[in-house]
């Protein structure tokens, strides 16, 4: 993996607006029968995500592919505000939640260092709510390895998720 720093370093970026309350899209980000719907590109699959979602808890997310091969994502939680800003790190791991450099899976990634995810709800009014997540990577690399069309496609993922539970409302 590719360390970058300074703030300088525009990073991957991914908005959406949604028409539903944020304690729903909230809800959809992050209770764990909803994010094994949605983690992973199109047409991939979530079989395991385990969360402890507080401050300090971790989380492990394994994401299978279409052809069954399954990768896996470990992580922290280290700043949660309720219904507002969630900062975390990520990694790619083994199904024990260990980490891995990304090279040695055979995955060019790029991060920068010190870098959280954070992921943003904001409440926009008329039911309506704006989640932006930033990715620890840089935009450049992002748009070119494939993982800011990954997290658009996680979005539309999200928002089906979103849809049916203001349906279920």
């Amino acid at each position: 993996m590719t360390q970058k720093t300074g703030s300088e370093v525009e990073r991957m970026t991914v908005t959406r607006i949604f028409d539903a309350p944020r304690e729903l899209v909230w809800k959809a980000w992050t209770d764990p029968k909803y994010v094994m719907q949605w983690w992973g590109p199109k047409e991939f699959t979530c079989p395991v995500c385990k969360m402890d979602f507080r401050v300090g808890g971790k989380f492990l997310y394994g994401m299978k592919s279409p052809d069954g091969q399954t990768f896996w994502n470990a992580g922290e939680y280290h700043e949660i505000i309720p219904f507002e800003k969630i900062a975390s790190s990520m990694y790619f791991a083994d199904s024990e939640g260990n980490k891995v450099e990304a090279a040695d899976l055979g995955i060019e990634h790029e991060a920068i260092e010190g870098a959280y995810d954070v992921t943003l709800f904001e409440d926009l009014g008329d039911g309506r709510t704006k989640l932006t997540f930033i990715g620890n990577e840089p935009a450049e690399s992002a748009k070119d390895s494939g993982q800011l069309e990954g997290w658009n496609q996680i979005l539309d993922k999200v928002a089906e998720i979103v849809a049916e539970l203001v349906d279920a409302k």
